[in-house]
This record gives structure tokens, sequence and C-alpha cells, in this order.
């Protein structure tokens, strides 16, 4: 099974690359394939509201898009990270992710039956809005989502990347939030 983490920060070696790594490490090697991606150095433009993707099954705009698309269509499970913008997700974040909704949605094709979650990071507040609006990003799109022992968000940014690293008790909850992840995509695999 492919499980699929996206870092929705522009910048590389962050806290947010660092915590969806740090997801995908913790999936059971033999049993799950991981990929990690950055849009950090990509550029993705926003949606047009066009329809041009309506039967098409890729997005008419010419950027980076289409290539990041296909690996989120091929993944059994998603995990998206965003660091915390004025408690919301990162715009070049929210561009790929209301793009892939419209695409699999014009398509017919759906995300129905993936399993996955969001992750975010800030330096003191704004979680709640920002790790809702990835939620409700992955329930409009029927993607499955596991709990945890607290929502999978993380506190840092204050001294620098990697702050991430020290909030132990957000790496727990990312990693309780990882091994029901398993659980649901393996149970899934049994049943198909």
């Amino acid at each position: 099974m492919k499980v699929l983490g996206i870092s929705g920060s522009p910048r590389e070696n962050g806290n947010t690359e660092y915590l969806v790594r740090h997801a995908l490490s913790l999936f059971e090697p033999g049993s799950f394939e991981t990929e990690f991606i950055s849009l950090g150095g990509l550029f993705i433009k926003p949606c047009r509201g066009c329809y041009g993707c309506k039967g098409a099954g890729k997005c008419v705009q010419d950027d980076d898009f289409n290539s990041v698309y296909q690996k989120m269509a091929a993944a059994d499970g998603l995990i998206i990270g965003s660091p915390v913008y004025f408690s919301s997700v990162h715009p070049q974040l929210m561009a790929l992710l209301d793009r892939a909704g419209f695409v699999r949605l014009w398509s017919g094709a759906r995300f129905s039956g993936k399993v996955g979650g969001p992750i975010t990071v800030a330096r003191r507040a704004g979680h709640n809005m920002a790790f809702a609006q990835l939620l409700l990003w992955f329930f409009i799109n029927d993607i499955i989502v596991p709990g945890s022992s607290y929502w999978n968000v993380a506190v840092a940014g204050a001294g620098g990347a990697r702050d991430a690293a020290k909030d132990e008790e957000g790496l727990s909850h990312i990693g309780r939030f990882v091994a029901n992840m398993s659980r649901v995509m393996k149970a899934l695999q049994a049943v198909k």
C-alpha cells in the first residue's frame, strides 16, 4: 500500500516537512511504501473555476499541479501537512487541494476509499481553524480519516526549523494517528 505525504510549506527542511516525514517514517516498511512531496519550489496556481477538468481527468492549467495530482490519485493513503498562516492553511497547499478536489469531482473518480488525515504546525495558535480546513477537504473528498489521542498538531517555529522535533506530545499524537491509519488501511486491504 502506498502512502503519500505532502508538505504544504514553502520552507525546505522546516517544521512541516519534519512532521510529515516523521509520520511517514512510522509506517511499517514491509507493508507500506511511502513517498514525500514538498510544495516548496513547485508552482501551483489557484483554481480558476473554468471546469476545463470536467471529463478530462486532469487540470488544463500548465504548472506543477498535474504531476502532484497523479501521485495523490495513485496513493492509497494521504497525509497532508501545513504550517498555520493567520489561522489558515498555506495558500499554495489550498490551491493544490482545491484543484485536486475539482479534478476528482468532475472526472467522477473521487478519492473514495483512500485513508488519510492532516497535520498542522503553528508557532502559537490557529491550529483549530487550519486543521478543520484540512479535515473538511478530506471529508468532502470521501476520504476515511482515522482519529488519534488528540489532533495531529504541533507547536513550533519560534526557535527556527526543527522545533517540531521537541514537541513530544505532538509527535505522540501523530504516532497514534499513523498507527490507526495503518490499521484501517490493512483492514480495508483485507476485504478487497
